[in-house]
């Protein structure tokens, strides 16, 4: 079994430092998958890992999981949030890891010798009982698994751009097949094109 401080030295060396978030994930990910007995790193794709935040937090829950976007076993859902939903895919069954409100506050007094906050709540996160820490909670997804899992390897092409869409994400509308952003639902707009500086 791989403790704590291996945990944490893993992360500090994948992340060049050891932060305050980052304790959090290790630990919200150590939490989730006891819960839902599952071992850690998990060596298939029964987890699923919704992470509500980039950054410090998803790195120290990637380091205890072992999920990654490239193994379509992370998905990133950016709410600016310091949380996470584990699942297990096989049982259907997800539970949403967040640090309890007033934490930071809470953390002087697990570590009061600490005069600066930011190692106050780096080394008080370490040592808190994980109910003092997190809210835990079993929840329900409200998009099927099934629909955010998806089937890796489907493909299709928009009716408008012509651009490759995988893994189900097209729109269907008005007998025509869609991306994201030609459905409305676009994060840029198109300036122009460009074409390569450097020729191979």
């Amino acid at each position: 079994m791989i403790t704590l401080d291996k945990y944490l030295e893993a992360s500090a060396a994948q992340h060049s430092h050891l932060c305050p978030r980052q304790v959090l994930g290790i630990r919200a990910a150590l939490v989730a998958t006891d819960l839902l007995e599952l071992d850690t790193p998990c060596p298939d794709k029964r987890l699923l890992v919704i992470s509500e935040t980039d950054g410090c937090f998803t790195d120290g829950v990637r380091v205890v999981t072992g999920v990654s976007v490239g193994h379509r076993t992370l998905r990133i859902e950016d709410y600016g949030k310091i949380a996470a939903t584990f699942i297990d895919v096989k049982q259907g069954r997800a539970i949403r890891v967040a640090p309890r409100a007033g934490v930071r506050e809470q953390a002087r007094n697990y570590r009061p010798e600490e005069k600066r906050r930011y190692f106050s709540q780096l080394h008080a996160y370490q040592i808190m009982p994980a109910e003092a820490l997190f809210k835990i909670q079993e929840v329900r997804l409200t998009t099927p698994l099934r629909a955010i899992i998806s089937r890796a390897g489907v493909r299709t092409e928009c009716d408008q751009c012509g651009e490759e869409i995988i893994n189900e994400r097209e729109i269907r509308r008005d007998g025509l097949t869609l991306c994201h952003s030609c459905a409305g639902k676009a994060y840029y707009v198109a300036i122009n094109e460009l074409k390569p500086t450097k020729q191979d």
